[in-house]
């Protein structure tokens, strides 16, 4: 790492390769909401699965901004698809607070990175978003997947699932943390991680 601690070409190489690999998680892990009871499920798996790779992210990510701009990055995909706009906001806003909680390790600490993860993991939770405040979210989701999914799901999607989400996703984060943490041993003691 440099003195000056800028994001040079290999960070931004590091970003684009584990934003690419964490992309195809989601969006394998998303094919699963096509069944509706799966849909909040979602928060569990995602944060999980993507765990591990997000653990060997974080023995490459040593600067100040790689977080963010990865959890940037993964909430504009997202938006791009469909009408999740907050992920944008959750992507940078837990990004970067997962990078201010790496920062103030050094980049050393490996419980740390658990929590970093259980941290970044909540920009998931603006997936669920749209379905609470977006008032046509239902109707234009009945245009392509039919009434009695959108009725399955609403019915599934109550008010109050969405901050149970909201500490799902951190949980499980910290849990694909662990885990991540468990298969990744060799490569924090080669990062110098303790």
């Amino acid at each position: 790492m440099k003195k000056d601690g800028r994001l040079q070409g290999k960070d931004f190489i590091n970003i684009g390769i584990f934003t690419a690999i964490y992309f195809v998680i989601v969006f394998a892990v998303a094919c699963l909401g096509f069944i509706p009871i799966m849909m909040p499920f979602l928060a569990v798996f995602v944060p999980l699965i993507a765990g591990v790779p997000f653990m060997l992210y974080l023995t490459k990510a040593r600067k100040f901004g790689m977080l963010t701009i990865m959890g940037m990055i993964l909430g504009i995909i997202m938006m791009l698809m469909g009408p999740n706009w907050p992920t944008v906001i959750t992507g940078t806003v837990f990004g970067l607070l997962a990078d201010l909680l790496m920062k103030s390790s050094g980049y050393q600490s490996v419980s740390k990175s658990v929590l970093a993860n259980g941290i970044f993991s909540c920009w998931v939770w603006g997936q669920f978003i749209p379905m609470y405040i977006n008032t046509n979210y239902y109707d234009n989701l009945a245009t392509g997947y039919g009434q009695e999914y959108t009725q399955t799901l609403q019915g599934y999607m109550q008010p109050w699932v969405l901050p149970v989400l909201l500490v799902v996703c951190f949980v499980f984060g910290l849990l694909g943390g662990l885990l991540g943490k468990a298969i990744l041993r060799k490569h924090f003691l080669k990062a110098g991680m303790a």
